[in-house]
């Protein structure tokens, strides 16, 4: 252990001076000229010329957008007020071509964006916005392909010249050195200057910062445009660390306590203080928990209630996850990864056409894992297959099928246990369960569809039907206590047979763009259908053998429980809601929106043959604005409100009411370093009411008078400070507290919330030399002490984890090697009481290699 120990911090401290000595602006005079971005491969074989460092030039006015016809397309003119030069990054995803400038900001007679639809057979729409404080995004989308393009420099400014996929491919193609592939010259404005402009092409987009989002309002809006905290973890992230549980993804966001989640097998996440067990997926809610991220393409966080577009859900916030997209070019990736503790797991992604015009696109993600653990006994093992079926129906309406099959057998744990106020009196690794009794499976299906049409430029209707069946059966031996004795432990066999969850959702979406006067709108107007369903069946838990905590033995023959039961749970619920993004000027915008559900519960007991039946209503506001005194700058306020039905009725057989949540947050956004790197800092206070208590007159039964408290400051910092130098780091503060309550003593924490974290993640790639291409990355996490129950009668302690990454890129293939718990640290994810207590994974090492073709 100590030889590991040095070897590591040898090799951080190595890492790290590499890094000092390193990171300084690369320079080289190196530029791929091209002219085409079809006429590139989906990888580049050669990098070098795409790593070169552009030169900080000022900002450039765009103050006029023109649209000419030519004989192969039309031409895009980007007016600039004395003719200044624009540098584009190109990159083609789908069906569009994006070119993103930096350094130039959009300056329009009639506002800050123009847009274009069916300019031309076989270019959908072109359109030009403003990405960030000081940059530009031109968008052209094609039927089928990505509209091919050639670009001029012009005393007026720069000229797009766009060509349909179609007809670009019936012209004759270039050979080396690359020239313009067009058989016609574009007509005017081009005709003064003809001389290509110097365009790097990139494939899907890299780097740690993300510009804009769909989470927070279901649209695409830039980040510094949302007047709530939303954070983004980008796949870039995700494979650097190597990370393969959301958990561990969302320690890269503030005002995030991760946690082990149900027998350590599942997600769960802690956000602004509350407990957060469902996600969505693509903006559709998922009821349970078990991810597998081979399919996601980012990780998006929007803090705070939500209800307004997601319905129920806990006040802190909700995590969507993004999954990836069919891609109009081939694209094949295989990713191996191989760890300690018996750890393998094999990746593929494919994606590409299906027929010779490209209408029809696939993409097909599948992973297998096989994992141990260091926990004595513990196994898994995951098959996951996610196909995606892109069909463009015609030139306004698309329609993707989607499918997932996710299957996980596993070991129920519950983990250590504690003894006095703090856990440790027994090894991290001892096992409390039984070897040859313990078994869970689950298996999950998703499948459904959505659905785009495109009325006109302005209108545009979607709609996703989503399937989501979950079938789990387990049985498992779990510790209940110590005897007085201080070493046997009591122990229970819960069997919980079949469950069998099924959720179905219809979701429409009407979008619309108009102006009233100057004012902008941007509108959207909602439908949510939903039908929940949870049959279960097992048995009562029983008891069973106890065991020495200190010297156990295994394999005692079983005791099967015998009191059966069978549950049956329906919910319906029916919401639309309405939002407007106004935009009353360039510096000025609005965000209001509303929502009403109504949630219908019925419950029954088939064993006990009773049932109960309740009905929920709720309406939920939310409004914020943003200011922005200068480009870079955003100051931001807002509130917002979210409900959560209850089950179960009071005393005198009355029905819950939903818990309500009121939040006040106010913040500012800013962009440093010509916009590479962004930072949000976000102030809140969030109250939690209708919680239920106990009721003291009969203590079988509950009322609804508790209240919890959380306020907080969280600072997010992410983006590229030099060329190969990223870096995301966090800090959170969370004050989260019993404000009322009945058995709870008013001012305990709340269980599992730390008041202090904070993270540092960052990673550097050499840009030139002989080891261009190597990269090191460093990562810090510090959660302090975490109250183990709402009686704060013990204590999580904190800790400080260190992580380390060490990999080489090079053309198509990538080598990584990720160190975990570097230090090899005891310490602990989360508790379920004082018999449930999960610790963290010590040293860890897992070796990758993946290769693109």
């Amino acid at each position: 252990m100590k030889a590991r120990l040095l070897c590591g911090i040898s090799s951080v401290t190595s890492a790290l001076t590499l890094m000092t000595i390193l990171i300084k602006p690369a320079t080289g005079n190196e530029v791929l000229e091209l002219k085409e971005v079809s006429e590139q491969p989906h990888f580049v074989k050669n990098v070098a010329p795409l790593l070169v460092q552009q030169p900080v030039s000022p900002v450039v006015k765009v103050t006029g957008v023109k649209l000419n016809n030519t004989s192969t397309g039309i031409e895009l003119v980007l007016q600039t007020s004395q003719g200044e030069a624009l540098q584009p990054v190109t990159k083609a995803e789908a069906n569009s071509l994006i070119a993103d400038i930096q350094n130039a900001v959009l300056e329009l007679p009639d506002g800050q964006e123009f847009r274009v639809d069916n300019p031309v057979k076989g270019i959908v729409s072109v359109t030009v916005t403003t990405l960030d404080a000081n940059s530009i995004r031109v968008t052209a989308i094609g039927e089928a392909d990505s509209p091919k393009v050639e670009l001029f420099d012009d005393p007026e400014g720069l000229v797009f010249g766009f060509t349909p996929a179609s007809s670009a491919q019936t012209q004759t193609q270039p050979t080396s050195p690359p020239q313009p592939s067009s058989e016609t010259e574009p007509e005017q404005p081009t005709a003064q200057d003809d001389r290509p402009i110097e365009l790097v092409v990139t494939g899907e987009q890299d780097g740690y910062r993300v510009p804009d989002a769909t989470t927070a309002t279901k649209t695409d809006t830039p980040l510094r445009d949302i007047p709530q905290s939303i954070q983004v973890i980008p796949r870039q992230i995700i494979e650097d660390q190597k990370t393969t549980r959301l958990r561990d993804v969302l320690q890269n966001v503030s005002g995030v306590t991760p946690g082990a989640g149900y027998q350590n097998s599942f997600d769960r996440v802690r956000i602004r203080g509350f407990a957060q067990e469902t996600t969505f997926r693509d903006g559709i809610r998922d009821n349970f928990p078990s991810t597998n991220f081979a399919n996601v393409e980012r990780v998006e966080v929007l803090k705070g209630p939500a209800s307004v577009l997601f319905g129920q859900t806990e006040p802190g916030g909700i995590v969507n996850l993004v999954t990836k997209q069919p891609l109009s070019d081939p694209y094949y990736n295989v990713d191996l990864s191989v760890g300690n503790y018996a750890f393998y797991r094999s990746a593929f992604d494919l994606s590409g056409p299906l027929n010779p015009d490209k209408t029809l696109l696939y993409r097909l993600n599948v992973a297998y894992e096989n994992a141990g653990s260091f926990r004595d006994f513990i196994s898994s093992q995951n098959i996951f297959v996610a196909p995606v079926i892109a069909w463009k129906l015609n030139e306004n309406t698309d329609l993707k099928l989607f499918f997932e099959y996710n299957d996980r057998d596993y070991k129920p744990d519950r983990g250590v246990f504690v003894i006095g106020d703090r856990p440790g009196s027994v090894p991290i690794n001892r096992f409390f369960g039984e070897p040859a009794i313990n078994e869970g499976t689950v298996t999950n299906y998703k499948f459904g569809y959505n659905l785009e049409h495109r009325f006109n430029e302005n209108w545009q209707l979607r709609q996703t039907l989503s399937t989501n069946i979950f079938k789990t059966d387990e049985i498992r031996v779990q510790f209940r206590g110590l005897e007085a004795d201080g070493r046997t432990g009591r122990r229970d066999i819960a069997n919980f047979g079949g469950t069998t969850q099924e959720d179905y959702r219809l979701q429409t979406d009407v979008i619309g763009n108009f102006k009233t006067g100057t004012i902008t709108h941007k509108l959207l107007f909602g439908i949510d259908l939903n039908r929940f369903t949870d049959v279960s069946n097992g048995f009562s838990n029983g008891p069973f053998a106890s065991i020495d905590v200190f010297n156990p033995v295994y394999f005692v023959p079983i005791t099967r429980p015998t009191t059966p039961y069978i549950v049956q749970n329906f919910t319906d619920t029916f919401g639309f809601y309405l939002q407007d993004q106004v935009t009353i000027a360039d510096n000025l915008k609005l965000l209001l929106g509303g929502r009403f559900d109504t949630v219908n519960i019925l419950q029954k007991d088939l064993a006990a043959q009773s049932s109960t039946s309740d009905n929920n209503s709720a309406f939920t506001p939310r409004v914020g604005i943003v200011y922005q005194p200068t480009p870079p700058v955003s100051l931001y306020a807002s509130y917002a409100e979210s409900f959560v039905p209850q089950y179960g009725r009071s005393r005198d057989n009355s029905p819950f009411v939903p818990e309500r949540s009121k939040q006040y947050e106010v913040g500012v956004k800013g962009e440093l370093f010509d916009g590479r790197l962004s930072a949000t800092l976000a102030a809140y206070h969030l109250t939690k009411s209708n919680v239920l208590t106990t009721d003291p007159i009969d203590t079988n039964f509950s009322i609804q008078v508790g209240e919890q408290t959380s306020k907080g400051i969280e600072l997010d910092i992410v983006g590229e400070i030099t060329p190969g130098w990223n870096v995301i780091a966090t800090y959170g503060y969370t004050d989260a507290r019993v404000t009322r309550d009945n058995d709870l003593p008013v001012g305990n924490r709340l269980q599992n919330v730390a008041e202090n974290t904070a993270s540092l993640w960052t990673t550097y790639e050499l840009q030139q030399g002989n080891f261009k291409g190597l990269g090191f990355g460093l990562g810090f996490y510090y959660v302090g002490d975490r109250p183990g129950d709402f009686q704060e009668s013990f204590i999580l302690p904190s800790y400080f984890r260190t992580d380390a990454a060490l990999f080489y890129k090079q053309d198509n293939w990538r080598l990584g090697l990720n160190i975990k718990n570097l230090f090899d640290i005891n310490y602990y994810v989360e508790t379920q009481g004082r018999e449930v207590v999960y610790p963290g994974a010590p040293f860890t090492v897992i070796g990758s290699v993946s290769f693109t073709f």
